[in-house]
């Protein structure tokens, strides 16, 4: 196994410019110059620097919670955590709350953030906070979806079946099953 350097200089930054934009995303340009004098221009999506949560909803030691919802970017219906935007003001832990309500119809008592996800790091400045959720109690909040979600209950001990399905595909979501897994067997 080779070393990594933890004191490895980032790039500097000499220019940064917005080159494109919709409603949901901004494309930035960056003008790097590296350590060795090398330059590059990079263009990568402009996050919002809020974040976002997934949320693992735990209904006893093997069961937990997930969602149906449209997924746009394959024009399907996915299975799915919870999950959502970190709301000004809000922490992790709130904003998991808030959308654990609002999707599943579920809030929780207890809730423990246990790892920080990114989907494309070399694109994209988006942290996921992953949060196990336990001890739920059902209330439900109005939220942003166009349509009810469809609650689904599993089991981890019939993962594999999960994990087979070919609407359970979200890679944050797989990640997100698996360091709950590790994480509640550690409790």
């Amino acid at each position: 196994m080779s070393k990594i350097d933890p004191d490895k200089v980032l790039p500097r930054i000499h220019h940064r410019e917005i080159v494109a934009q919709s409603n949901l995303f901004k494309v930035e340009r960056v003008d790097l110059e590296f350590s060795n004098g090398a330059t590059r221009q990079f263009e990568r999506m402009a996050g919002s620097h809020r974040g976002a949560v997934m949320i693992v909803p735990m209904l006893d030691h093997d069961t937990f919670i997930l969602v149906r919802e449209y997924a746009a970017g394959n024009h399907s219906y996915q299975l799915g955590f919870p999950k959502g935007l970190i709301d000004p003001g809000e922490d992790a832990i709130e904003a998991g709350n808030r959308e654990l309500m609002e999707e599943a119809g579920y809030g929780a008592h207890e809730l423990q953030e246990i790892h920080t996800v990114n989907m494309a790091p070399n694109f994209f400045n988006s942290e996921m906070r992953i949060v196990v959720a336990r001890d739920l109690y059902e209330k439900s909040l109005e939220g942003d979806e166009p349509e009810p979600l469809e609650v689904v209950t599993w089991k981890f001990s019939d993962l594999d079946a999960l994990l087979e399905r070919p609407d359970f595909i979200e890679a944050r979501c797989i990640a997100a099953l698996f360091l709950a897994k590790k994480w509640l067997k550690e409790q």
